[in-house]
């Protein structure tokens, strides 16, 4: 028997709530669950806190210490998950549906703090170079960095995801030192207080970095100024409306909306009823139709078949349909949940009744709807419903009405065009699926969709073996759409962070950018000394620190001893007659040579602090290398990233960005690149 209790908001860091209000009831069988609390929230203490605290205890962190955070926190809540799963039943979901909510998110987590670590400084400062000169005597240049904005972000999210719709939006904004403020839909924001609460008691987010708003918003976006970011996830409607506030106008406060859309799956007109490629698309359609009984904000309302092929979609589609056993998820054979409301029944319900207005019902709660479970028939269970449309160009509903559950609409096209004009009709989705097996159709289809489209699937039977899906979000890829869908951006690796960060272009020397980004500059002062800079450990080395090499003169028995270990004989190379036509006018050393050659003259060969070369970055070949041409090599530390981290010993160690600069007799450039190293730390 589940206790009834008030949820309470975090504010300022104690949690606010005794006092009854508004009624919570279950998905499963409208039975009171919560109550919200009746307190008001002081919003000026709250972004008073987050300014105060939230922001100097996020900075006192660097990047990469706060990716550690996130690992830390997303494996503190993977220890906890299945409480989490108690609580998300009684939102209605079924196990996979909660799956992508709670492990989706903490995943998210995961993922963020994988991608900070390894992309992101040990400082505070993001360099967006490459700097560029911006004089004829190399004394000025100007670069790009992206700085924390020292404001708030506020998340306000909606019913369908309560813990991943958090996370997803907390894990960039925390990475850029943003404190958050939470505000999950009343509907389910006590599966979003379950997590906030195992965040809370953690210990492990620095104080101020989260707080959580159980109810209304209040004044709050009225207190925010131009530092902060609002990001906004729920219905069209609402995001216009939040769009408009004076206060966010008048401060160009940053707004983010992601919202609901009728996104579109199409069938292409190569596909046929004995391809693998058809059931592959009945068996998407019909999983995102019931896939958290549709409410997902990429689910696919609108499917696409060529005129020949309606029938025999349909069919299958029904006889998949037909299978789903709907009720309360505890029962073993239920494969869809419920709704997450009795509120959102009755929306869905009304919008059904305008989508079939000349339309047919193909199936629905005529075709034996019977939800299984104890007191099942007081619960927001909604038959999956599929409709058709014979006429999609001539009928304005179909692509204006969006049902918020398990409900789509069929429409038929002729050819191609009138496919992606179908599509389009959406103005403006977060994703559209194209299955096909031909090449061409997807080379032309997609740089069409992809305008009105955030994302789109090219879905065949090579890409169903690894396939996250249609209505999948990944943290590495953007999520998000234009025009109805909000226009706004969301994960895509750290583009996301990008956006809670301030980009600033700075002028000056270049001994002065490197200062400022904490990242060697070309052109910038650089330290030679009597110790070779692989000879210091991480904690000594500084940036510019550097070591100008001797001199090597290159041979032809370089060339051809090369090309036998390597195996590269090409005739640039070996062949005087055929490199002497071209527009070198002689033979060239391999470039890869070269490489090899700087690494001869840079390299400490001694064991040392230096531990692993593990990659080359911005390798570029600039001029050619002759036999009889004399080459060195500057090497200069650009750049030191401290991961927090040790290896099996317990040794320290960081990675250490070298510039290297391969020039000739004549001064002139042959070769640039990075060499990425790790690096032994002394202690």
């Amino acid at each position: 028997m589940h206790t009834i209790s008030t949820l309470q908001s975090l504010i300022g860091g104690r949690w606010l709530g005794a006092e009854a209000s508004v009624p919570l009831h279950s998905a499963l069988n409208n039975s009171l669950i919560y109550h919200t609390h009746a307190e008001k929230i002081d919003f000026d203490e709250a972004v008073t806190y987050a300014r105060s605290t939230g922001v100097p205890a996020l900075m006192s962190l660097d990047f990469q210490k706060r990716a550690a955070c996130l690992k830390a926190l997303a494996l503190y809540l993977m220890e906890r998950k299945e409480e989490l799963y108690a609580i998300s039943h009684l939102t209605g979901a079924t196990r996979p549906d909660s799956w992508v909510d709670i492990e989706g998110g903490i995943g998210t987590l995961f993922a963020y703090a994988s991608m900070g670590s390894r992309e992101l400084p040990s400082s505070n400062v993001l360099h967006e170079g490459p700097a560029l000169a911006l004089g004829k005597n190399g004394g000025f240049a100007g670069t790009h960095i992206l700085v924390p904005r020292g404001g708030l972000a506020v998340h306000i999210n909606a019913f369908n995801f309560p813990i991943w719709g958090l996370l997803e939006k907390f894990a960039p904004s925390f990475l850029a030192a943003m404190p958050c403020i939470g505000k999950p839909a009343t509907a389910t924001s006590y599966l979003t207080e379950a997590v906030v609460r195992m965040m809370h008691e953690s210990g492990l987010l620095p104080a101020g970095a989260l707080q959580l708003v159980i109810g209304s918003t209040g004044d709050l976006l009225d207190r925010l100024t131009g530092a902060d970011v609002v990001t906004f996830t729920g219905s069209a409607d609402t995001a216009a409306k939040l769009r408009v506030n004076k206060n966010l106008i008048a401060h160009s406060v940053p707004f983010t909306a992601e919202a609901d859309s009728l996104n579109c799956a199409i069938l292409g007109p190569d596909v046929t009823p004995d391809d693998v490629e058809f059931d592959l698309f009945v068996k998407e359609v019909a999983r995102e139709m019931t896939g958290k009984a549709g409410q997902k904000c990429t689910a696919i309302r609108r499917i696409i078949v060529p005129k020949q092929h309606v029938e025999a979609v349909g069919e299958r589609l029904r006889e998949r349909l037909a299978k789903i056993v709907v009720g309360d998820p505890s029962v073993k054979e239920v494969r869809m949940g419920a709704l997450a409301s009795m509120d959102q029944h009755r929306d869905v319900s009304e919008r059904v009744e305008l989508l079939a207005r000349g339309n047919e019902i193909l199936f629905g709660a005529k075709d034996g709807f019977n939800p299984v479970g104890e007191g099942a028939a007081n619960g927001a269970f909604f038959s999956p419903t599929l409709l058709l449309c014979r006429d999609g160009m001539n009928n304005d509903a179909v692509h204006d009405i969006e049902a918020f559950g398990p409900v789509s609409t069929m429409m038929t096209y002729s050819d191609l065009d009138e496919a992606l004009a179908l599509a389009a009709r959406g103005k403006g989705s977060l994703v559209s699926t194209l299955v096909t097996k031909d090449t061409a159709i997807a080379a032309r289809a997609v740089p069409v969709a992809a305008a009105s489209h955030g994302r789109v699937l090219v879905l065949e039977r090579e890409a169903a073996v690894d396939s996250t899906g249609h209505g999948s979000p990944l943290p590495q890829l953007k999520h998000g759409g234009p025009g109805r869908a909000g226009g706004g951006e969301e994960l895509g690796g750290i583009r996301a962070v990008r956006h809670f960060l301030q980009r600033a272009a700075v002028q000056g020397s270049p001994t002065m950018l490197a200062a400022i980004t904490g990242e060697y500059v070309r052109g910038a002062a650089v330290r030679e000394g009597d110790v070779h800079p692989f000879r210091k450990y991480f904690e000594e080395l500084q940036m510019g620190d550097s070591l100008l090499t001797h001199r090597r003169t290159v041979s032809e028995a370089d060339i051809v001893n090369f090309g036998g270990i390597s195996g590269d004989y090409f005739y640039m190379h070996f062949d005087e007659i055929a490199a002497k036509d071209s527009q070198f006018g002689k033979r060239i050393a391999h470039g890869y040579f070269v490489l090899s050659a700087a690494a001869g003259l840079f390299v400490s060969p001694a064991p040392g602090p230096v531990l692993a070369n593990y990659g080359l970055d911005n390798l570029r070949f600039i001029t050619p290398v002759a036999i009889g041409d004399t080459i060195r090599a500057r090497l200069t530390c650009k750049r030191k990233v401290d991961r927090n981290r040790t290896d099996d010993k317990g040794v320290g160690q960081g990675v250490v960005a070298w510039d290297v600069q391969v020039t000739n007799q004549h001064d002139e450039l042959v070769a640039s690149y990075d060499i990425l190293t790790l690096v032994m730390k002394k202690g």
